[in-house]
């Protein structure tokens, strides 16, 4: 069967936060509440396989041209073999269907994000707004993941 990536739907969140929380209870992502993921279901986009969620990415609107890739976390069996990157192609596109001129994340891989054409910034470029998230992290101020910007 051939893996699709589309928007995700209601009935997917209890695997979406089921694959986030694998990858949050290493501390390698925040965790999604449930009421945090159906409120914002229209960022998700899924990676489905026979009906089953390989990954999931979201594009989260930050401002007028400034969105944030992130809860990109495929299923660990699955790895190395392209799904997250079309699933952050996936999120960019739409993206650029919103005239979205910048797009951040914050990554403890910026290897992968250096692929895609995202370049290390100073998190300090980020507005304000953005950190509201990371008031909720267990390592916050002192976090280690790399932001990193794209231009489209």
């Amino acid at each position: 069967m051939k893996t699709v990536i589309r928007k995700a739907y209601i009935k997917d969140v209890p695997a979406l936060q089921g694959l986030i929380g694998c990858f949050a209870k290493r501390d390698l992502m925040l965790q999604r509440s449930l009421i945090e993921l159906y409120e914002n279901i229209r960022d998700y986009f899924v990676a489905v396989n026979g009906g089953h969620i390989l990954g999931c990415c979201a594009l989260h609107v930050c401002w007028e041209n400034l969105a944030e890739i992130k809860a990109l976390a495929v299923d660990e069996g699955r790895h190395k073999k392209g799904i997250g990157t079309r699933l952050v192609r996936q999120a960019l596109k739409e993206a650029q269907s919103l005239d979205i001129k910048k797009v951040f994340c914050l990554t403890y891989v910026p290897k992968f994000f250096g692929k895609l054409g995202f370049k290390n910034i100073d998190r300090k470029l980020l507005p304000h707004k953005i950190w509201t998230e990371c008031l909720q992290c267990a390592k916050f101020p002192n976090c280690d993941e790399q932001a990193m910007m794209l231009r489209l």
